[in-house]
Formats: structure tokens, C-alpha cells, sequence
């Protein structure tokens, strides 16, 4: 085997970690799935890989979609963080925007990441247009910084307000606090969003240096458990915007990587769908713990320029627009003290996981009722871990939490649970969907994650998706994302003026400097790309608004200038509030209020014909068995089907069940499925 021939991509979830192995000498593939490994997920890693390659040197680069910074936020375990801020503003993080959990009632509460007695003030002040008011007294800064290390701070953040107009004070103190700094966690907002409202500035700035310790340990456990197993290449982390980049950029910036693994999912889901001939797609991503969705229109992820973790944690940096819900298939179902059944969102994760599973759980879950209903192989669990489920007591497990309290057997409480997991996925597909204007007629549903296609034939039917779309490898999808993933940096920053004032060639100079920089970064990433892309946008508004509409510019830099022109900015402006409230606002002038680079390194990508199976054969050879099937209140026989072995072209009739290794395919009894050229099964209504 070549030295560096392989490129790894690996994505870790809450019950499995997943491995995709692409030989880039020969073509040939290989997948690999394992327990994750909560307490480190590195050791899960590990595992995966190790089921395919002993020599580590064997691999070129190993890109990675983690959950590190995701878990620490919704769980609130990331660092004891300290700001250092201007005076008068050191509740800035625990104001917000005056939201509140709960729409209806005034009740709930919000505890920031930094409590009050690690938010400290310095004498500095910096105006809205830049000028230096009162330069940064540096001896109150080193006196707050000595503070914050006695009272136990891990990392720091530098929070200043208008430091994005003019940084020159956040710098210095910036200067003054490392050299007092016990570790490298100092985080300064000019260098995390150099982009005007104050809150979300701080906010992202503060998540960053909340997220800085742990996300770094874990990264240097990882890549020294990599380099000392033999890895020479490099390892990469994929970021929420959907591109990745190097280890070092992920420890400086680990806020970037809060949806890290969701993000290579939705990027996998578009490219497979779009090859596929299906530019718009729904991905529906289910997991353990949660059912992530995605829309994808034109073969475009959607991009959002901010987004809130959980209630409070707001991160103002590109990610991809994805819709959680606590509807995975370790997620719990229960019923609750007004008789009605809920699903999620507690789960039982990977561990002790299912009742099923046998390790301890006696809650029923989504899996537990997937496994009654013979819908899942109680012989052949996916991911290695155990040689059977435990059917029985699963059956007890429904029975005593769902079927005795509402009255129901235990087929009858199975099913219901199935509905109701069923509805809460559907009610998200609607969120990112008919909520938005989009016709779900247009859109193909893509499932993948362990427990994706189990539901793919309700999603169909209950949502009005024109069919479905499962992968060839739906369980290791989001690991695929990670070796299809562009490397990508993004840049902001706040310039606030009036169209018709703006210094055009300050401007064009500005986008030019950055875009430079972006592609400087692309090249310390010892990354070979096919081509370099440079996207380059404005948020803008008409005076008196408040919220802006992101304007992409059809520049084409050439290393020197963008050619960006005043006209062809107003011109740009008009398409895109035109597009999105359907009329312009005659005689009243544009605000520019920020620019937006997008440095894009772009990557050889997958030859997606590599997965099909291989020419000839017969559906007749894939049959298993037949297999009793729960549905709609009555037991029906099904074709069980070894997936991967299915010919292309082959059509499959419901009632269904395709098995593989990674993943478990339910064809309804009014489905059909169809093996396009690319091995993807295509599910859809059947015909009349």
C-alpha cells in the first residue's frame, strides 16, 4: 500500500462513530461503524479506523466532523471562561436581546457562561466612527487578568465595544493579557467578528473562548493518538459552514465547529442528490439523539448568518441552516402527567442506550419500538456492538410505560410511538419547508443516520415530498460529507455607510486584501485543490430598517482587484430585497452595513459511480427471507432484501425491508423502491 494513499472521513455521533475509507490510488472503498466513546470520543475514533487500516502512515488526511463544541454547549460544560470588557458593560452577555425562553408567560430563566465575579471592566473607549475616545488602560487590564486566574478562569475573552470599528485598544490589551496567560485560550472579538451589534459579537467571542479548552484538548488527544499510531498526513475538521479547515484554525476558532457534524451531513446529502438529478433536496438526518434537517434548493445549502444553540447562546459565523429535534432512535417515549405520549427529547443514547440493548435502560425508546414492530432484525443489530436485541424486553418495556397507561397492547403502543416520532419529523420538514415558502411536492426527502430510512415512507406521505432518496451507505453519510467537504474560510466585517458615500475603491481594496488572505490560509493547509473559488457578499437595507438582505456581487477577482462598482452594487441590492419582499422602496437610500468574503479551496470529489453495485446479477440473488411486519394494526408478510446486493434498475414493492450493515430500509406496503446507477434507492409512491 502507498504511503498517504487513503483519505479518512470520520463523523461522531451519539450512539456510533462512523468511518468512510477512500483509497485515492486505486478507487476502492471501505465503511466502518463503532460505538462512540463518550467520555473521549477520540478512543472511538481510534477504533473506527483501526477496523480497516493497522498503519496509520497508510493515510494521506483525515477529515473530521466533530460534536466536542456542539455537546459542551447544550450541555454547559465547556470552560470557567472570564471577559475582560469596556466599562459600563459587563452584563452585555446576560442582557442579550431581551428575549425570553418562553413566549407565553414571563417565566424561565438564563444563566451566561461567565457568572458576574468573572466578568471584569477596564477604563477604555472606542466610538462608533473609530476614534480612540480614552486609549485602554493596560494596568487595569493585567490587574483583571490576574484576577480571573486566581478565581480559576481557564480562558478569557477580550470584549470591547466598537473594537470592530477600531481594534487598536482590543489589540493592546489583547498583547497585555497574554503575556500574563498561564495557556494560549485568549480570545479577542475583532479577531472572532469584527461586525457591528454588540451582543452577538460578544456572544460568539465569549462561546469561542468558553469552547477553547475543551474542544483543544480534545484535538490534541486526537491528532497525538493519530501521530502516535503512525499518521504522517493531515488532519482536518470540518466546520459549520460546511468547508473545513486545519486543527490549528479549529483551536483557535472551535465556535465554527458547533455544528461540525450535522454540517458534513447536509454537504454529503446536496452532492449526492444533485449527481443524482435532484438538485432540491430535504436532508433528514437521524441518529441516536436527534433528527437533524436541512433544506437544500438548487443544489445550494442554505447558509444562515447566525444561529442560536440553545436559548442564549448566540453564534453570529456562517453555518448551515439545519432543524433539530430530540427525535432519534435511543430518544425516550413516555407518557405524560395529562395522558398524552410524548417522544424525546431525553434519550437513552449509546449508553446504556435501548432496552433492547440489554445494558440497563427499562425506558422504552424509538429503537425499542422499530425492533417490536419487526421493522429492525433483532439478529443482525447495526454497529457490531451486540449479537442480538432483546424483543422481549422491549415488549415489556412498551407495555408497562406506554400500553398500561393509555390503555393499548403492546403492538398497539409500539405503533403509536412510531406516529408520534413520526409527526414530530414531518412538523420539522414543515419548519424548513411549506414555513418557508417551499412547496414539499418539489423537494425529495434524503434519510440517512442509522435510523433514517426506517421512517422515510411516513415522511413521504405525511409531508406531500414528492419521493425519497436513500444513499448507498445512509449510516456513514455525514463521514462521506467529511471527504467531500471544500476547505473554506469566511470573513466579515461592519463598514456602515451609505451607498452613495461609500469609498468604492476603499472597498474594492478591502474584499481584495481579504480575499488574499483567505487564499494565504488555503495554502498553509498543505491541501491540494482543483481551483480556488471567491464569493463575495454585503448585508444591506434601506435607511430607517433595521434587518439586512444579503447581496451576493458577481466579482471575479484576479489577485489584484474584484472590479467592484457602485452601480453594480445598487443593481445587486435591488434582485435580492426584490426577491425577498417582492417590491423595492422607491426614493429612499441603501445602507451597506457589512462584507462578506468566502474563500473557497475546492477539493477532488467523490466519484459517487464507485458505490454503485456491480454491473449484472438479479434481484432474485439479494432475497434473504421474509419477515413478519406491524403496520397500520396488522401483521403483514415482508421480502427481506440484502441491500447492497440489489442490481441497478431493480424495483422493489412494498412491503419491504432492505438490510445493510449500517442501516435498516422500510418499504411501506404503498411504496415502491427503485436502484438508480449510483446504488442511491429511490422510494416513491406506487404506480397507479
Amino acid at each position: 500500500m502507498a504511503q498517504g494513499s487513503y483519505l479518512v472521513g470520520v463523523d461522531v455521533g451519539g450512539t456510533f462513530t462512523d468511518v468512510f475509507f477512500l483509497n485515492q490510488q486505486d478507487g476502492s472503498f471501505a465503511v466502518a461503524k463503532t460505538s462512540s466513546t463518550r467520555s473521549d470520543q477520540s478512543l472511538g475514533i481510534r477504533t473506527g479506523v483501526a477496523q480497516h487500516i493497522d498503519d496509520l502512515s497508510e493515510i494521506g488526511t483525515v477529515v473530521h466532523g466533530t460534536t466536542v463544541g456542539t455537546n459542551a454547549l447544550l450541555e454547559r460544560k465547556g470552560a470557567r471562561m472570564g471577559v475582560i470588557t469596556t466599562a459600563g458593560f459587563r452584563d452585555v452577555l446576560e442582557m442579550r436581546r431581551r428575549d425570553r425562553p418562553q413566549t407565553w408567560g414571563l417565566w424561565g430563566g438564563f444563566e451566561p457562561i461567565a457568572p458576574r465575579d468573572l466578568r471584569l471592566e477596564v477604563p477604555e473607549r472606542v466610538l462608533a466612527d473609530g476614534t480612540v475616545h480614552m486609549p485602554v488602560d493596560l494596568e487595569a487590564v493585567e490587574e483583571a487578568a490576574r484576577t480571573l486566574i486566581e478565581r480559576g478562569a481557564e480562558s478569557v475573552c477580550l470584549f470591547f465595544i466598537n473594537a470592530y470599528a477600531n481594534a487598536a485598544n482590543e489589540r493592546l490589551a489583547q498583547d497585555a493579557v497574554r503575556r500574563i496567560w498561564p495557556n494560549d485560550h485568549v480570545t479577542a472579538s475583532h479577531e472572532i467578528l469584527p461586525e457591528i451589534r454588540e451582543f452577538e459579537r460578544g456572544s460568539t467571542a465569549g462561546l469561542n473562548a468558553y469552547l477553547q479548552p475543551p474542544v483543544g484538548s480534545y484535538l490534541k488527544k486526537l491528532e497525538g493518538g493519530l501521530r502516535a499510531g503512525g499518521l504522517e498526513g493531515e488532519l482536518l475538521i470540518v466546520q459549520s459552514n460546511g468547508g473545513v479547515m486545519s486543527v490549528d484554525q479549529a483551536r483557535r476558532f472551535p465556535v465554527r465547529t458547533a455544528l461540525s457534524g450535522p454540517a458534513a451531513g447536509v454537504t454529503a446529502g446536496a452532492y449526492i442528490a444533485a449527481e443524482a438529478g435532484f438538485p432540491n433536496v430535504i436532508t433528514c438526518d437521524m441518529g441516536g439523539t436527534s433528527f437533524d434537517v436541512s433544506l437544500v434548493a438548487d443544489g445550494e445549502t442554505a447558509l444562515a448568518a447566525q444561529t442560536s444553540i440553545d436559548f442564549g447562546l448566540v453564534i453570529r459565523t456562517p453555518m448551515i441552516e439545519i432543524t433539530t429535534i430530540g427525535a432519534g432512535g435511543g430518544s425516550i417515549a413516555s407518557v405524560d402527567r395529562g395522558g398524552i405520549l410524548q417522544v424525546g427529547p431525553e434519550s437513552a443514547g449509546s449508553d446504556p442506550g435501548p432496552v433492547c440493548y440489554g445494558l440497563g435502560n427499562d425506558r422504552p425508546t424509538v429503537t425499542d419500538a422499530n425492533t417490536v414492530l419487526g421493522r429492525i432484525n433483532a439478529e443482525k443489530p447495526i454497529g457490531g456492538k451486540l449479537d442480538r436485541l432483546d424483543v422481549a424486553a422491549a415488549k415489556r418495556a412498551i407495555q408497562t410505560h406506554v400500553g398500561d397507561p393509555l390503555g393499548l397492547d403492546a403492538m398497539e403502543a409500539a405503533e403509536a410511538i412510531i406516529r408520534v416520532a413520526n409527526a414530530r419529523m414531518a412538523g420539522a420538514i414543515r419548519l424548513v419547508s411549506v414555513e418557508r415558502g417551499h412547496d414539499p411536492n418539489r423537494f425529495v426527502a434524503m434519510p440517512y443516520g442509522g435510523g433514517g430510512a426506517l421512517h422515510v415512507g411516513a415522511l413521504i406521505k405525511d409531508v406531500g415530498l414528492s419521493k425519497a432518496l436513500v444513499p448507498r451507505y445512509p449510516g456513514v453519510t455525514s463521514a462521506l460529507g467529511c471527504v467531500i467537504a471544500d476547505m473554506r474560510h469566511d470573513r466579515v466585517e461592519t463598514l456602515n455607510a451609505l451607498l452613495d458615500d461609500l469609498d468604492i475603491t476603499a472597498l474594492d481594496k478591502r474584499l481584495s486584501a481579504i480575499a488574499r488572505d483567505g487564499a494565504a490560509l488555503l495554502q498553509k493547509g498543505n491541501t491540494a485543490f482543483e481551483g480556488v473559488e471567491t464569493q463575495f457578499e454585503l448585508d444591506m437595507l434601506y435607511v430607517g430598517q433595521t434587518h439586512t438582505v444579503t447581496v451576493p456581487l458577481d466579482l471575479k477577482f484576479d489577485g489584484a482587484t474584484t472590479g467592484v462598482m457602485r452601480d453594480g452594487v445598487r443593481a445587486a441590492f435591488e434582485r435580492a430585497y426584490q426577491a425577498a419582499f417582492g417590491r423595492l422602496l422607491e426614493g429612499i437610500p441603501m445602507r451597506v452595513m457589512n462584507l462578506r468574503v468566502a474563500v473557497i479551496g475546492k477539493r477532488p470529489k467523490f466519484d459517487l459511480h464507485l458505490l454503485a453495485p456491480p454491473e449484472g446479477g438479479a434481484l432474485a440473488d439479494a432475497v434473504q427471507s421474509e419477515r413478519a411486519l406491524y403496520v397500520d394494526g396488522e401483521w403483514r408478510q415482508a421480502t427481506v432484501y440484502d441491500r447492497l446486493a440489489a442490481p441497478v434498475g431493480s424495483v422493489i414493492f412494498g412491503p419491504a425491508i432492505l438490510e445493510q450493515a449500517d442501516t435498516t430500509i422500510v418499504i411501506e406496503p404503498d411504496l415502491q423502491g427503485r436502484v438508480d446507477p449510483f446504488g442511491n434507492l429511490i422510494i416513491e409512491r406506487k404506480a397507479a
